[in-house]
């Protein structure tokens, strides 16, 4: 690597972290923190193609299944999230967004993609500064 590469690396590093700063930041003010943020947000995105159970929801997040249910019971207690059993196996349970966990997710959501309009030129000019991945 060259001494460019570093330093667009550090660029990169330091662009992520403040998008990352920000998203904490805004979270909780919503009163959530940054896992349970991303929890509803995991659990809407895959809302378009099924039901998410906690065990998808723990590989999702990079958790343990255990850690993963006390996120979701933090958020059932929050009126965050739902639980439900699935119709076909009663063992497997299924996580919703309430209409309140949809309501904090969308406002925190179009404050996220905001930032990222303003921080995504620094962010592709980082990339592109890698010389390594610039076709030879």
């Amino acid at each position: 690597m060259t001494q460019a590469d570093f330093e667009a690396l550090a660029r990169f590093r330091q662009s992520v972290r403040q998008y990352l700063a920000f998203a904490e930041k805004g979270a909780k003010a919503a009163g959530l923190t940054s896992q349970q943020h991303q929890a509803l947000l995991a659990i809407k995105a895959q809302s378009y193609s099924g039901a998410i159970t906690i065990g998808d929801l723990a590989n999702r997040l990079l958790l343990q299944s255990h850690s993963a249910a006390g996120l979701v019971d933090r958020l059932v207690a929050a009126e965050l999230v739902a639980r439900e059993t699935g119709s076909t196996d009663r063992r497997v349970v299924h996580v919703r967004l309430t209409s309140r966990g949809e309501h904090v997710l969308a406002l925190l959501s179009e404050r996220n993609l905001q930032e990222l309009k303003i921080i995504s030129p620094s962010l592709e000019m980082s990339l592109n500064r890698f010389e390594y991945l610039r076709e030879d």
